[in-house]
């Protein structure tokens, strides 16, 4: 009996230290685990933020590219020809420009973005062919809005679209 009195004080702190040992590593356990959760919350947040850039960039290039927007850039002493040029380069520029924001942005939503960017190029010059050549800028600009009137509003069906994207995310 004597040696097992010798061990009792260890004995009863041990019984002591266990309880607190297991609060204790339970705390820790919640603790870490609510601070992943934080961590991947603001991840989200951060992510949901970039998505949410993106839709507007990719919008205020659509904006910029609309016909009755693109009409009124650019000198009006300019050819034509010319006048295709310089939009179609500034298209495309901005176009690159914005090209990572395809990251952020579902697959279908580019796709109508390249595709209403094309479409527009596309019309330009069909406006320019049609015309043979023989027009001035002023004409040129009168029809090439009047075939885009004519013709589905690809643009605004693609920022339609958008709006609704964003509106899903946020």
């Amino acid at each position: 009996m004597t040696s097992f009195s010798g061990y009792l004080p260890y004995a009863f702190a041990l019984i002591i230290a266990i309880p607190f040992l297991v609060l204790l590593r339970q705390f820790v356990h919640s603790y870490i685990t609510l601070k992943n959760q934080e961590i991947k919350l603001l991840s989200v947040k951060s992510n949901a933020e970039n998505k949410a850039h993106s839709y507007e960039r990719m919008t205020l290039f659509l904006e910029r590219i609309k016909p009755s927007n693109i009409i009124q850039k650019f000198d009006k002493d300019l050819a034509a020809h010319e006048f295709i040029f310089l939009t179609e380069k500034t298209i495309n520029d901005e176009f690159e420009y914005n090209s990572s924001q395809q990251l952020y942005i579902t697959k279908a939503s580019w796709k109508n973005i390249v595709d209403s960017k094309n479409a527009l190029i596309d019309l330009l010059h069909k406006t320019y062919d049609g015309l043979n050549g023989n027009a001035d800028l002023e004409e040129f600009k009168t029809i090439f809005i009047m075939n885009y009137m004519e013709s589905d509003d690809y643009i605004a069906a693609t920022i339609e679209d958008l709006r609704r994207e964003i509106l899903i995310i946020t």
